[in-house]
């Protein structure tokens, strides 16, 4: 381990006082790490959770299954932005949706999905 003094932050980060690096640590990370491809997917994946239709079309989702009229009564919006962010949540694999007669119903694709959003949400409500 090498070490030198440092005294510089960076964006208001304190750096280390003595620089070092820890090995052991560095190959722990490594082992577990996922790879650059798999990395961004991850941050596409949670780039879908950005959006604030997206969001609340995914958490009322997670409730129940609900038709694209039933969507668009509760977010009060046009039929046609609600297809649009359903057909972008279906092709990430965040909804799903099945036929019955003429209706479509839309579901989350699976717990994973509501697991996230439960984490997030819980988050948020322990901070503060």
């Amino acid at each position: 381990m090498s070490k030198q003094k440092s005294s510089a932050t960076t964006a208001g980060v304190d750096g280390c006082a003595v620089y070092g690096i820890h090995e052991k640590i560095i190959r722990t990370v490594q082992e577990q790490w996922p790879g650059p491809e798999s990395l961004e997917e991850l941050a596409e994946f949670y780039r879908l959770f950005g959006d604030k239709t997206r969001l609340a079309i995914i958490w009322a989702l997670s409730v129940h299954e609900m038709c694209v009229c039933d969507l668009c009564e509760l977010l009060q919006m046009q039929q046609s932005a609600v297809s649009h962010q359903l057909r972008t949540l279906k092709l990430a694999r965040i909804v799903r949706s099945r036929r019955e007669g003429k209706m479509v119903f839309y579901s989350l694709d699976d717990e994973h999905i509501r697991g996230v959003l439960g984490v997030g949400y819980k988050h948020l409500k322990e901070r503060g």
